[in-house]
């Protein structure tokens, strides 16, 4: 990790950053973000970059350094651009529809699934489109959010919702994830 502390973080233009009590006030055009620094670790800025240092080579110091500085690039980056987490949903009835403040989904169960929105996410919805994939539908959902603990939690919880299943492929996977399928007691028999 002190590879990782090593490297200075650029404030961005219309970032600033103050550190008050410990704790570390990012704010930016997409939110602000409190975050912990340890005491023994120092954060200076200079010359529109913050430069984190540690006080010795232990490996307590070094692991402290590696993570306070990738806490505070993710707020820098968080308030100044956001960050964002797309989820496809794919099944034959399988639904999502986002609101200002609640994404609801039908995920093959009887009743609807309604997961308010974390303060500071907001998601979008598309319209489901056939997939090349055994013919389903699938549709996708963007969560952003300036603050990447939030986000990942949250998306984390609604993939948790209806995890995808290895025979046909249903469910709620991250955009990109590889799911190894498994063959079915059918499809051995006609080889």
């Amino acid at each position: 990790m002190s590879r990782i502390g090593r490297a200075p973080i650029a404030l961005p233009k219309g970032v600033t950053f103050e550190i008050k009590d410990g704790m570390a006030n990012v704010k930016g055009p997409k939110g602000s973000v409190v975050t912990p620094v340890h005491p023994e670790i120092t954060v200076a800025q200079e010359d529109g970059h913050l430069v984190v240092t540690r006080p010795s080579d232990s490996t307590r110091h070094k692991s402290l350094h590696g993570l306070t500085r990738a806490l505070l690039n993710n707020a820098v980056v968080g308030t100044g651009e956001g960050f964002s987490k797309v989820l496809e949903l794919r099944g034959v009835g399988y639904r999502a529809e986002a609101t200002a403040k609640s994404l609801n989904m039908a995920l093959g169960y009887s009743h609807p699934v309604n997961l308010p929105l974390p303060a500071g996410v907001t998601a979008e919805a598309t319209p489901s489109t056939p997939t090349t994939e055994n013919g389903f539908l699938a549709s996708t959902i963007t969560l952003r959010s300036h603050d990447k603990q939030a986000l990942g939690d949250f998306a984390a919880d609604v993939r948790g919702r209806r995890p995808v299943e290895p025979y046909k492929g249903k469910g709620l996977r991250y955009e990109g994830d590889f799911v190894m399928r498994t063959q079915g007691k059918g499809e051995r028999k006609k080889k």
